[in-house]
């Protein structure tokens, strides 16, 4: 059962007009009452609640606000600032192109048959290395070696036909010139004895050509190289020059290709114009292990669609680290930098100004120091001018520094405590 609050004024309006208000008019009377009286706190207690949450909002910020000065948040007047140091050091530091590369095979051959005919044998294993000379595929060679005897046969009948027609030519030879024979009879007999040796020219023609398919049926390996899939099995028949048996690709050596952006152009001519170019190639996923080889080939055309000059490199690739068709990542080493500058490449700031370096002073205190700086190399970036080998910069803890102020040198592990403190 649901009660509404008493309301004293009610009951005397009640009271006064006595029996004439029915009692169920009455009750509903008392129940807009008091919804009418309960509108105001509905409306006050959001606006109380929000009141609340701003003021603890506003009390939790100026209680994690930092102190001026770079100190710790809550300390008046702050303190030392805590940054992570490093050494300006002198080395030898390799200029270098990186590109992504494509491993091409040195060489690349699709064997094919050159007679047609039944595969009787296949001599190796797929993916088998193979050396130049290496018997593949053996064709059946019967009907070759039949079509050799029978143009040998012709041969022999030619050669006896043609002796004959050399003795006949002598007799008329003679007869003509004792004035027996005539002018036609020596004639014929000379176009016969020439028609003869004709023949016999055309017998050994036909043997070499013969023997030459007959050599054809032992397909052999043209070059060193790793064969590939099988393209067709024993007892199949091939149809030359149609069908490819397998391909043969040398990787050893072998050829990387790469493309770098036309303005290195320049200098990879004037180096490679003063020695040989050192290339490193990384495999994917084994970037520990480097095949090296020498730049060999600069193509003679910029392409003008992505402005890209294409490079290949040679490598002995002993180890068969690298695959044809395997995409590699390639480094091209142009020149070494003698005793250049480094700092670790976090220490090197940027501003509206230009790149600058927190330098820490011997009163450890800080200056912002503007620098130029060059290229970078296995995360260190080289200084060319503004630092010193030896000077101390600052590597990490940038955010609350201003030059001038001082400065604390934390151990890498200390600075992991305060930063999650």
């Amino acid at each position: 059962m649901k009660f509404f609050p008493f309301n004293r004024e009610l009951l005397s309006r009640r009271a006064s007009v006595g029996a004439s208000v029915p009692a169920g008019r009455f009750a509903r009377m008392m129940r807009d009452e008091a919804r009418r009286k309960s509108r105001p706190a509905k409306v006050v207690q959001p606006f109380l609640l929000a009141l609340a949450a701003a003021g603890f909002l506003f009390t939790s910020c100026s209680q994690k606000s930092p102190a001026p000065g770079g100190g710790k948040p809550g300390r008046s007047g702050g303190g030392p600032v805590p940054v992570l140091v490093a050494k300006a050091m002198s080395r030898e530091i390799p200029v270098e192109i990186n590109a992504i590369g494509n491993v091409q095979a040195y060489s690349f051959v699709s064997i094919r048959a050159q007679v047609a005919g039944k595969i009787v044998k296949v001599h190796f294993n797929e993916g088998e290395e193979v050396k130049a000379g290496d018997l593949l595929f053996a064709i059946d060679p019967r009907p070759f070696e039949a079509a050799l005897n029978q143009y040998q046969a012709n041969l022999q009948r030619d050669q006896a036909q043609s002796i004959n027609a050399r003795l006949n030519f002598e007799r008329t030879s003679n007869l003509f010139a004792s004035k027996i024979a005539s002018q036609s009879d020596y004639d014929a007999a000379a176009a016969t004895y020439q028609s003869a040796q004709s023949t016999t020219l055309a017998d050994a023609a036909a043997i070499t050509n013969a023997q030459l398919n007959l050599d054809y049926t032992a397909i052999r390996s043209p070059i060193d190289g790793r064969t590939g899939n099988l393209g067709t099995k024993e007892g199949n028949v091939v149809k030359a020059p149609d069908d490819v048996l397998v391909t043969v690709m040398q990787i050893h050596p072998i050829y990387v290709a790469f493309s770098v952006p036309e303005e290195r152009l320049s200098a990879i001519r004037r180096q490679a114009r003063e020695g040989s170019l050192e290339v490193k190639a990384f495999a994917t996923g084994d970037t520990n292990t480097a095949a090296g080889g020498n730049l060999t080939f600069i193509n003679n055309t910029v392409d003008t669609n992505t402005g890209t000059i294409l490079l290949k490199a040679t490598f002995p690739n002993t180890n068969t680290v690298l695959w044809p068709g395997q995409f590699v990542q390639t480094t091209l080493v142009l020149s070494n930098l003698t005793q250049a500058t480094v700092v670790p490449s976090q220490a090197v700031q940027t501003s509206q100004y230009g790149e600058f370096i927190f330098v820490v002073k011997p009163d450890d205190t800080v200056e912002a120091r503007p620098i130029s700086a060059g290229i970078t190399y296995h995360g260190e970036r080289v200084i060319t001018s503004g630092l010193k080998p030896g000077e101390t910069v600052v590597t990490d803890g940038h955010v609350k520094l201003t030059a001038g102020a001082k400065v604390s040198v934390k151990s890498a592990t200390a600075a992991n405590v305060l930063l999650a403190q």
